[in-house]
């Protein structure tokens, strides 16, 4: 493995947070783009017409002894390398929290803006690119906000954590079908269907963050599950379930309390039940599901353990190997895409999409692999928060988790910029979308799972000295 500690790791070890009282602040700046903004999450094109329920950048920084951190969730579909490193530099400009030391992920919303200010359709959105790019020129300095206003109401904190779980929201969308091949989200009651290809993870882990005070009151809820976000649908701005889940949780705790969502390792995970025939789309599923979610957290309150110790932080860069691909699917895909921004009809199948892009995406690196980061960040012995560059498959979360030494560790994907899919080794020889689609080779996921059990093992050891 090509793997490169970053100096924030050595700095944190040398340098611990331990003296003074934890203190804590969290805030939510909206980052809704106007209307007209192509949204992501498809491959076919649409344009905002409305909100239905604006998207935010929400913050929650830690801080104790000469040691902050910030943990930071957007309403996105995804982070970019620039819009992570731009905001990491604002930020450490606006509160001295060292860019190193800030975690920035997305949870996929599929009614967020697209992040990417090339719009290659004949179709697409009026004015779509224009508006792409003054949205990003922009969104760096909104998530930067987010950061200061939560490094500004910092107050002395009490943390607790613990682990719910939930079991029926979240299906793995790959199964083994009747004829020997590997399906994806094969339809509802599909007689074909013989078993799931994979796991889930129920796991619910939740941090909440209280001041100091008698009686104290709710400052943030930390929380994150493995579940795709695509709910919803349509063409008005959406932070899809998590916006349900922070309603109902601030009905509970209070209007003021922060709720900061990370969605875990779910590349191959849905909320689809394919052994019930009941519609799954829209405001409704995404309000039964975020409801739900918020009853288990608030279960979940009832057996939350105090913890307290030193901040830590540090990051790696994995240099993740290229898939092949021949000059034959370059030439294919060109055409591909020349059709589409043709207009051509029939348009290109959706496969044949997915593996243009690819194509076009791999060979426009001339072999140089992808360096993507794994940043870890802790507080005493309990809690680990991890990020992975990408949308993960569940087995490579859950064997980071059970690797740990860390009593809770929470796994954030699509943060500090993305790779697109990463599937485990096991699922390249079956096929199906995500492997068609992915832009890293297999045994990717498997780097990074190191990545972040190194930093971890490391952490914890320093922790103990």
């Amino acid at each position: 493995m090509r793997l490169i500690l970053s100096f924030a790791l050595t700095l944190a070890l040398t340098v611990p947070s331990l003296a003074g009282p934890l203190s804590a602040g969290a805030a939510a700046v909206d980052v809704t783009p106007p209307n007209g903004c192509p949204l992501a999450g498809y491959y076919s094109p649409r344009g905002a017409e409305g909100t239905h329920d604006p998207l935010f950048a929400k913050a929650l920084v830690f801080e104790k002894g000469d040691t902050a951190v910030a943990l930071v969730s957007l309403d996105l579909l995804l982070t970019t390398h620039d819009m992570v490193e731009g905001a990491r530099k604002l930020i450490e400009e606006r509160t001295g929290i060292p860019g190193q030391n800030v975690m920035i992920s997305a949870t996929h919303s599929h009614t967020g803006p697209v992040l990417w200010d090339e719009v290659p359709r004949h179709d697409a959105p009026p004015d779509g690119k224009k508006i792409v790019k003054a949205y990003l020129a922009e969104l760096p300095g909104k998530i930067a906000d987010a950061v200061k206003k939560a490094h500004a109401a910092r107050v002395p904190v009490r943390v607790s954590f613990g682990c719910g779980t939930e079991r029926g929201l979240a299906f793995n969308r790959r199964f083994h079908m009747a004829d020997g091949s590997v399906g994806w989200n094969p339809g509802k009651l599909n007689p074909k269907i013989v078993r799931p290809a994979g796991p889930t993870d129920p796991s619910v882990p939740v941090v909440l963050v209280e001041t100091d005070t008698k009686p104290p009151k709710p400052v943030a809820v930390y929380v994150n599950f493995a579940m795709h976000l695509d709910t919803v649908g349509g063409t008005h701005y959406s932070a899809d379930y998590p916006h349900a889940l922070a309603k109902a949780l601030g009905a509970a705790a209070g209007d003021d309390v922060v709720t900061v969502f990370t969605t875990g390792t779910c590349g191959d995970v849905n909320h689809i039940n394919v052994s019930s025939d009941k519609a799954q789309k829209g405001h409704g599923e995404a309000a039964r599901i975020g409801t739900r979610l918020a009853a288990e957290v608030l279960r979940t309150f009832d057996t939350l353990k105090p913890t307290d110790g030193p901040l830590r932080a540090s990051r790696a860069t994995v240099e993740l190997e290229l898939p092949p691909v021949t000059a034959d699917q370059v030439m294919s895909a060109k055409k591909v895409l020349a059709d589409l921004e043709k207009g051509t009809k029939p348009a290109p199948g959706f496969l044949d999409q997915v593996q243009a892009l690819k194509a076009i995406d791999v060979s426009a690196r001339l072999g140089k692999p992808y360096p993507v980061e794994v940043q870890v960040i802790a507080l005493g012995d309990d809690l680990a928060w991890v990020s992975l560059p990408g949308e993960i498959f569940v087995e490579l979360g859950l064997q980071i988790k059970r690797g740990s030494p860390f009593r809770q560790t929470m796994i954030a994907e699509l943060a500090n910029g993305s790779v697109g899919y990463v599937p485990n080794r096991a699922a390249y020889p079956q096929g199906a979308y995500e492997v068609i689609s992915t832009r890293v080779a297999e045994g990717g996921g498997e780097k990074l799972v190191g990545a972040a059990l190194d930093q971890l093992r490391t952490q914890f050891k320093a922790g103990k000295k």
